[in-house]
């Protein structure tokens, strides 16, 4: 059941190519969360974003109650909790649950890492390119053979392991897209165009303007 609040709605402030964005958008329309969107420029961030998160980086969802969450999985957490019709929360304490925890606090705390290495090579002049990239391909071929075993992370069905971290993939698909194509993980790739092609990614991938105060609210998704 939807327990979203009638009165007023959230307000996500996002940057539409960010990872951390993208998978919270993709949660809260999966939950059918309506919220209001603010499309921000990261150069320009709107001071009454920067007023309820100083932090100053996207996704931020300030609920209804005035509460903020400032992480894409405090977001992802609160918008499952709020509705999870197919699932994609394993119960708490399962081995599923282990699972999908470990491998996103490995996205999130490695992979991430290895990614902006190789992204932005010429900041880290230590090493080449192909030393970060090669780095990354480790997570990459960890994914790859559990794909291997099902069409998802888990298995036989979709969960927030795969949307936390199909963006970052993602990313490191388009670094260089040629190398990345004739790379020898079918699994991968297989899991990896699904999600791409898919409605959910889809919609949440529509540009928007970027907000300015006094404009009209714009209602996602």
């Amino acid at each position: 059941m939807n327990k979203q609040a009638e009165a007023g709605l959230p307000v996500l402030y996002t940057f539409r190519r960010c990872p951390y964005a993208m998978r919270a958008r993709m949660a809260l329309a999966y939950s059918q969360i309506n919220v209001e969107l603010r499309e921000v420029v990261l150069r320009e961030m709107p001071a009454a974003m920067l007023a309820c998160s100083p932090k100053a980086t996207v996704p931020v969802l300030v609920l209804t109650d005035g509460t903020v969450l400032e992480e894409s999985r405090d977001i992802i957490d609160w918008a499952l909790s709020e509705n999870d019709p197919e699932d994609w929360m394993p119960e708490a304490g399962s081995a599923e649950y282990s699972t999908a925890m470990h491998l996103i606090e490995e996205n999130d705390c490695v992979f991430k890492d290895q990614l902006d290495r190789y992204k932005y090579a010429e900041r880290y002049p230590e090493h080449p390119v192909e030393y970060y990239r090669s780095q990354g391909e480790d997570f990459l071929e960890q994914l790859d053979a559990r794909l291997g075993r099902g069409s998802w992370l888990l298995g036989g069905r979709m969960t927030v392991a795969d949307v936390a971290i199909f963006p970052f993939v993602r990313q490191f698909a388009h670094v260089d897209k040629p190398w990345f194509d004739q790379v020898s993980w079918p699994c991968l790739h297989q899991w990896l165009d699904r999600l791409l092609q898919s409605e959910l990614f889809v919609s949440v991938m529509l540009k928007y303007p970027q907000w300015q105060e006094g404009d009209a609210p714009t209602r996602f998704p």
